[in-house]
């Protein structure tokens, strides 16, 4: 934490001030909150704002109080906000909001109890308050509990139109409060993040930036992938139900403790939350009135994402489509980490995203579009660290220098989930070979596994060798011709194919180096009948270096965090084509960051053997990007 600037914050409300004049639309001098807001209870502030000194959970340098308000919808239900204000603030005096709206604020635990043994506001963003030293620097900060948890009525709705609806009631109340500038910024990671989103889709005047940390940019991909599920298809629907049923400090007050006990008198909120995951079918209405990503188009709220192109959990899928549909201005750190935060350190003390300055970039990015105030360093418009753990510097992303359409031909497999695979190479000699290690998918959005399984060892080596014999097993491979460069793979890579057959495709794309070792840096499932089939893998950064290959597998679902139903058909294919962006590194412009540690976690996890094998088509048709 920074020395703190005990004076620090009256000089920015000023700055504030000035700066907005004539610009926001939010009342000159808001009403107090009606009683019905403004109720709290005995065990905490009931006699009015509480400091760090009374409750030792209240952060140093603020007041807390707590507020009930109506959610936008007009279902009924009802909000709570915990609202940390500048301690010593002057009664008439107004700053501007820093606004986090999610499941994660309940007072006894943010997804399990914590061990507390008082009630008080959720630590869940204390990293952001100290790293900012927020308060002296002049912001509120609200944490708002989506319905159905904490201290908010109502029956959750996991990204849905009821959520929506919370959001846009959130930022117009934060908005309105008498001490409030009327500009709002969203801040938050995963869950929370993809709230931001939401903010950003709903386009509300009083939202000035968001800042969002590994969101989810569409809801349906975090728990089905092309009609395919995952593994916490039940497991995160039962992950939300217990939050919500998480029990409460009993010091809280009345309010707050009658309200955290919704799910008791109203049972049928968890049956239809777990319901709703099962719709396996993406163009449900279910689905679509979650898609984020389409929802983002033509909007312009500020935003700054953070993104691991590699990370297990809240993964880089339609992240390209939502940053393609939003129109307003971008800042962007993305690269090789998992599911992490911008300031996060590693036990040994690493950045684990490898840059320095997160708290720093996000205060600026808030001042300049909460307070008008031009920052005081040119920060780059995306810091992106590529599979070689180099930064560089971006206007946007991803910056694309050719986009090209390689033809891969055709080939069959048996869609068995790899049991064919295995039993062939039962025999081969290749030691530890053994059976797919499933997941239990018991996580939420905050707690996912950080890396999958290991692919069971020889696997791909042994797969190639069968299908030089001609044999027909659970996948085959199409080889490009090295590369005589090195050349980038960004954006969204898209395999399109034509089957006849029924069943399951997994789609991987490999890194293979000359001396026949070979990392799967890209893959994607898709339900599979005949005719022609279109899937869009996630979203990469990756660098092939001269001399490497470029290997794409098509197959049965044998690998990773699935739970196929495999067909067992032999599936025939013809006529793919694998369309990608490509850009060329060596007019890369550099910037400050060092590699992330987890890229070396991964590259132990995904690194196989896998020689190169005939080649049929060139990375670079023609060589020049």
């Amino acid at each position: 934490m920074r020395a703190r600037r005990t004076a620090a914050w009256a000089a920015s409300a000023l700055v504030t001030a000035l700066a907005l004049t004539g610009v926001l639309a939010g009342p000159a001098a808001a009403s107090a909150p009606t009683a019905a807001q403004d109720r709290t209870g005995p065990a905490t502030t009931a006699a009015g704002p509480v400091t760090h000194e009374q409750n030792d959970r209240v952060p140093e340098g603020s007041l807390w109080t707590q507020h009930y308000f109506p959610s936008s919808d007009r279902s009924g239900t009802e909000l709570h906000a915990d609202v940390l204000l500048p301690e010593g603030l002057p009664k008439k005096a107004k700053v501007p909001v820093i606004l986090s709206v999610g499941p994660y604020f309940g007072h006894s635990g943010q997804t399990d109890p914590e061990g507390w043994d008082h009630t008080g506001p959720s630590s869940r963003f204390q990293d952001f308050i100290e790293g900012t030293d927020l308060f002296d620097q002049g912001y509120a900060f609200v944490m708002v509990d989506l319905r159905g948890f904490g201290g908010s009525t109502g029956c959750l709705d996991w990204g849905g139109p009821g959520e929506q609806a919370d959001v846009k009631a959130a930022i117009d109340w934060a908005a309105k409060q008498s001490w409030s500038t009327g500009a709002v910024g969203l801040y938050g990671k995963s869950y929370d993040a993809a709230t931001g989103l939401i903010g950003n889709n709903l386009d509300q005047r009083a939202l000035k930036a968001v800042v969002a940390q590994e969101p989810v940019w569409d809801m349906y991909q975090y728990i089905y992938s092309n009609g395919v599920p995952r593994p916490n298809v039940t497991g995160t629907a039962n992950a939300y139900n217990s939050i919500a049923t998480l029990g409460q400090l009993p010091d809280d007050d009345p309010h707050y403790l009658a309200n955290s006990r919704y799910e008791e008198d109203h049972p049928e909120c968890l049956t239809q939350n777990a319901a709703g995951y099962r719709i396996a079918d993406q163009h449900d209405p279910f689905w679509t009135s979650r898609d984020l990503a389409k929802a983002a188009r033509g909007t312009d709220t500020p935003l700054f994402v953070t993104q691991g192109f590699i990370e297990n959990n809240t993964k880089p899928e339609e992240m390209q489509e939502y940053l393609d549909n939003h129109k307003g201005p971008e800042r962007g750190w993305v690269g090789q980490w998992e599911h992490v935060r911008g300031g996060d350190r590693t036990s040994d003390g690493r950045l684990s995203m490898g840059r320095e300055g997160w708290y720093d970039e996000t205060l600026s990015f808030y001042d300049q579009y909460l307070k008008g105030i031009k920052p005081a360093v040119r920060y780059p418009a995306y810091s992106v660290e590529d599979s070689t753990g180099a930064w560089r510097a971006q206007k946007t992303w991803p910056v694309v220098e050719r986009s090209v359409k390689l033809p891969l031909g055709g080939g069959a497999y048996v869609d068995d989930g790899g049991i064919s695979s295995l039993a062939a190479l039962a025999t081969s000699g290749l030691p530890e070979l053994r059976g797919r290690v499933k997941v239990s998918g018991d996580w939420d959005m905050e707690n996912a596994p950080t890396i999958d399984p290991a692919a069971p060892k020889g696997l791909a080596e042994g797969q190639a060798r069968l299908q030089s014999t001609g044999a027909v097993t659970s996948s085959f491979f199409v080889w490009s011709k090295a590369l005589k460069k090195d050349v980038r793979v960004t954006g969204t890579p898209q395999i399109s194919l034509t089957a006849k057959g029924k069943g399951n495709v997994m789609l991987k794309l490999y890194d293979v180096a000359p001396d026949g070792t070979a990392v799967m840096f890209d893959e994607q499932v898709s339900l599979l009948d005949t005719g022609r089939l279109t899937v869009d893998l996630k979203a990469t950064d990756w660098t092939l270096a001269a001399g490497h290959v470029l290997a794409v597998e098509i197959g049965s679902i044998r690998t990773g965090s699935w739970r196929d139903t495999p067909s067992g058909e032999k599936i025939q294919v013809k006529g793919a084509q694998l369309r990608l962006a490509l850009d060329d590194p060596s007019d890369d412009v550099a910037t400050g960051g060092a590699r992330s540690p987890y890229l070396d976690t991964y590259l132990r996890q995904y690194t196989v053997d896998l020689p190169a094998g005939p080649a049929s088509f060139t990375v670079v048709p023609g060589g020049r990007l």
